[in-house]
């Protein structure tokens, strides 16, 4: 079990490693995993909710028209595509590949989902952002504020995993409980929870890694 006492001098040991910079270092953590069969095709595709949230807020792009389309033009909606632009990137797969590395997520009225299976499917899938289903009348403010604040941890058949957990302006203590959160959600998804965890490192862009295992030894 990583204790958040061990976190925190995680954060701390990182933050010390990190060459100051002139702009706002992200911070990310890594989980080392142990004892999967990747073999059997493991996966793991989790939207965390950070409690803290960071400078940057993750970007969304929302698939609708109409009173939905017009409502989520309203929210802090970064992009809303109408149906027949999904019809013109279904023909450009350039255009379509540079839309989905774009955007960290995707929310699409139930009506679209199947144009945008065919449109962008072969994009989104591989990159695990099939976009969420947005019933007529959700509360698609809510459901952004929800994907501002979050960040998507994501492993397919390898024994790593990485998140943006913040960045420095962020205290210890709100760097520790985000990367609290993110291990909470992981563990829950592994066959074996906190046992199937080898190792956690906590990076900020322009610093070395800081390894709980140097943690533990002190």
């Amino acid at each position: 079990m990583v204790r958040d006492s061990q976190l925190r001098e995680l954060v701390k040991l990182a933050r010390d490693e990190a060459t100051k910079r002139n702009f706002n270092q992200s911070v990310e953590l890594t989980l080392v995993l142990k004892e999967i069969d990747i073999k059997k095709g493991f996966n793991l595709n989790e939207v965390v909710n950070l409690p803290n949230k960071p400078a940057r807020k993750a970007s969304i792009c929302v698939v609708a028209s109409g009173e939905m389309g017009s409502r989520a033009r309203k929210t802090e909606i970064d992009k809303v595509i109408e149906p027949d632009e999904l019809d013109r990137l279904g023909t450009n797969k350039r255009e379509a590949r540079k839309l989905v590395k774009a955007y960290d997520f995707f929310v699409s009225d139930t009506a679209y989902m199947a144009t945008v299976g065919r449109s962008l499917g072969q994009f989104l899938g591989p990159k695990g952002k099939m976009p969420t289903p947005l019933p007529y009348g959700a509360p698609i403010e809510s459901i952004a504020t929800r994907f501002r604040g979050s960040v998507r941890v994501r492993a397919k058949n390898q024994l790593n995993v990485s998140a943006k957990i913040g960045d420095e302006k962020m205290d210890d203590n709100q760097l520790t409980t985000n990367a609290s959160a993110v291990i909470s959600a992981v563990e829950k998804k592994l066959p074996q929870g906190e046992k199937n965890i080898r190792n956690a490192l906590i990076k900020f862009t322009m610093g070395k890694p800081a390894n709980l295992k140097a943690v533990k030894e002190q």
